[in-house]
Formats: structure tokens, sequence, C-alpha cells
């Protein structure tokens, strides 16, 4: 299980660390976003810091019907407690976690100031 809480501004968010290719981690702050497919987005510079492996770039449009074009990197989180490799898209943005992520779970939230969010992967089928 996960648990994060719902920000002042009513952003379900949780904290993640992540693992650079060389072993170096980091923890952030991530707001779910279920407007995104993808797993995760990060701000370039960390991308940087990590020494994140790039895979490839990518395409997307926005919610504002804008398109961008994006590097994609790939990435070590650990999740509920055991590592995962995830790809990341680079984003001059706040880091943000996607369905992509989410899949296989059951996401939680009590959507109040101070709620807590939870999310908790589904038994295999």
């Amino acid at each position: 299980m996960i648990t994060g809480w719902v920000s002042s501004n009513l952003e379900a968010t949780i904290r993640l660390t992540l693992q650079g290719p060389r072993g170096e981690e980091q923890a952030i702050e991530a707001v779910i976003d279920t407007g995104f497919s993808g797993f995760l987005t990060l701000p370039p510079d960390l991308v940087e810091a990590l020494g994140l492996r790039f895979l490839k770039r990518g395409q997307a449009v926005l919610g504002d019907g804008s398109t961008v074009i994006f590097n994609t990197y790939e990435a070590t989180i650990l999740w509920d407690g055991h590592p995962r490799r995830i790809s990341v898209d680079a984003a001059e943005t706040d880091p943000l976690l996607g369905m992509g992520l989410l899949f296989g779970c059951e996401l939680t939230m009590v959507v109040v100031e101070g709620g807590d969010t939870i999310i908790r992967p589904l038994p295999l089928a």
C-alpha cells in the first residue's frame, strides 16, 4: 500500500523514491493526474541530476489542444516497497504520476485538505 495526502490545492499527492542508473536516489512528491496516460513526468533538471537513460522522443496533445514534443527516459522507482522500472517523460512541470503507473491498482482519495490518498495493488488474476 502506498499512502499520500490531498494538498491545500486539492491535489492527490504521494512521495516516491527514484533511483538513477548509478544508484543515486531522490525522493520526490508527485501529483496524481488521471488525465495523463503515461507513468511519470519529471523536470529536465532532475532527469539530468539522476543521469537517467534516454529511451526515445515522444509527442502528446495537452488538455488545451496544443502539441508538445518531449524526451522519455528510463528510471527505477520504489513502488509499494519494490523496485520497478518505468518510463519517465521530461516536462517543465512539477512531477505528475499518470494512469500508466496506477494500472493494476485501486486508488482511493478523501478529497478534503489533508485527506488520505491510498494506492493498493490489486491481487493478481
